[in-house]
């Protein structure tokens, strides 16, 4: 699946939820989201086609299970960004969390040549560096990504939830960002990479997903082989 690297949505939106989460609980939030959830089903064709077609035509699911399937994605999806600005926020203490392969991550870093972490457009990697403080876990997280989302946006949440601790390198066109996953490696930091999208003209791997031939991105491959980085494929998944 290609993407473009842009969020939806208006700063008048995240504003209304960041006031129900503060002054009214997470909870409030997950109620205004119902309808939030709605309206991408109805009316954000694009996206919400990919989804439907993800469960109608991949996973068999009859048309009116996969229109209520898409209407939970979009729920879900939106829970996953409630939590991170609440998480963000100071409300860490209202969720649970556990651990699993944490061992696996230090082991990785023993070895002082950083570390490469996978992981995909599901669940919330981002609020990952809020819960390592638990533990006995010190390194630096940088995530590779793109820097399209719109400034409004990106500022308006910088001013809530603060500046992250994770550190991001953005792709560039002159190939400049290689450097600095590099450097970040050398330092013995970890790298997060998403290996499940990739962007149109750029270099891809094949291989079948659900019956049919799918494209991931193959820098992130190529890059852990050439820099001869250990690799880890992470998750961060919300249960409820």
């Amino acid at each position: 699946m290609s993407w473009q690297g842009k969020s939806r949505g208006t700063v008048l939106g995240y504003k209304i939820f960041v006031s129900l989460i503060k002054n009214l609980g997470v909870r409030s939030a997950y109620f205004i989201l119902y309808f939030v959830a709605l309206y991408f089903v109805l009316f954000a064709s694009e996206s919400s086609k990919s989804i439907f077609y993800y469960f109608n035509k991949r996973l068999k699911y009859s048309v009116l299970k996969s229109y209520w399937s898409t209407f939970k994605n979009n729920f879900v999806f939106g829970q996953t960004i409630i939590d991170k600005v609440a998480i963000a926020s100071g409300m860490r203490d209202s969720f649970t969390y556990e651990f699993d392969g944490i061992d696996k991550l230090k082991q990785l870093l023993s070895e002082g040549k950083g570390g490469v972490l996978i992981s995909a457009h599901v669940g919330n990697f981002e609020i990952a560096e809020y819960f390592f403080k638990e533990i006995d876990f010190n390194s630096q997280i940088n995530i590779v990504t793109v820097d399209n989302e719109r400034n409004e946006i990106k500022e308006y949440l910088e001013s809530v939830t603060g500046k992250p601790n994770t550190k991001f390198i953005y792709i560039k066109e002159d190939m400049s960002h290689i450097f600095d996953i590099n450097n970040a490696l050398s330092n013995n930091e970890l790298v997060c990479f998403t290996g499940d999208r990739y962007f149109e003209n750029s270099k891809y791997l094949e291989a079948e997903l659900l019956g049919k031939k799918a494209k991931f991105p193959a820098g992130v491959f190529a890059i852990a082989s050439r820099l001869k980085a250990p690799v880890a494929f992470v998750y961060v998944m919300k249960e409820t």
